[in-house]
């Protein structure tokens, strides 16, 4: 099936807080947005479970799409369930999975120049981010330039692939500020971000802390379930 609509999009929906949040801007911004989620051998099946609601609650078409490359060859606390969640100073945190943007970015391309489409979102952040080289505003810049290098695209033309990214600049509070001014803030009790996969979540995780601390200098009631 071709679309061949330039006001549509594909958006990585991990089922999280800040996908969530970019679904949301998406559906503002663009006449039909699909939504595809990676099945790549996380631990926590929850964030699956999340996608799947949050793209029924928005009536999106959602493609879920599994590959077990990074469980052969990476080994991270998310994938691996005996290797500790830490978050080292000045190193690269434990749940860092070596290349995921990257090959997440990459997969979603694909999907849309079968499609027809020609823009990607993705909810990554550089502002509160967790130390992740590919979560940088200069990574997408470079991926989105390869991506199209790679399927012969040139700039300006009406095929070439855009990479955006609505949260790149935003601290969390300001991320929970933004999903709140466009009227979805209800939505994020259904998404997932806990680390140790518990719901309710263990708010002690860096990822609970960093999504509470968010939530706590917004001003707004998280609407997510803790212990």
């Amino acid at each position: 099936m071709t679309i061949k609509n330039n006001n549509s999009a594909i958006i990585l929906l991990s089922g999280g807080q800040d996908s969530t949040t970019c679904l949301a801007w998406a559906k503002e911004k663009f006449d039909k947005v699909y939504a595809l989620t990676l099945h790549y051998g996380q631990l926590h099946k929850i964030e699956l479970e999340s996608a799947k609601k949050i793209a029924k609650l928005n009536k999106v078409p959602l493609k879920i799409y599994k590959t077990d490359l990074f469980k052969e060859f990476t080994k991270n606390a998310l994938l691996n369930k005996e290797i500790a969640i830490k978050a080292p100073k000045n190193k690269l945190p434990s749940t860092f999975v070596p290349g995921r943007n990257l090959i997440f970015l990459s997969i979603a391309a694909i999907y849309a120049k079968q499609l027809g489409i020609t823009n990607i979102i993705t909810g990554v952040c550089q502002t509160d981010y967790s130390g992740y080289p590919d979560c940088r505003d200069e990574f997408v810049k470079s991926l989105e330039k390869t991506t199209n290098l790679a399927f012969g695209n040139t700039q300006n033309s009406e095929n070439w692939i855009k990479i955006h990214t609505p949260l790149m600049w935003l601290t969390k509070a300001e991320t929970v500020k933004f999903m709140q001014q466009l009227g979805k803030i209800e939505i994020l009790k259904y998404t997932h971000t806990c680390y140790k996969g518990e719901r309710p979540a263990c708010g002690k995780c860096p990822a609970c802390v960093l999504r509470l601390k968010g939530f706590k200098e917004a001003g707004i009631k998280d609407p997510l379930t803790y212990k």
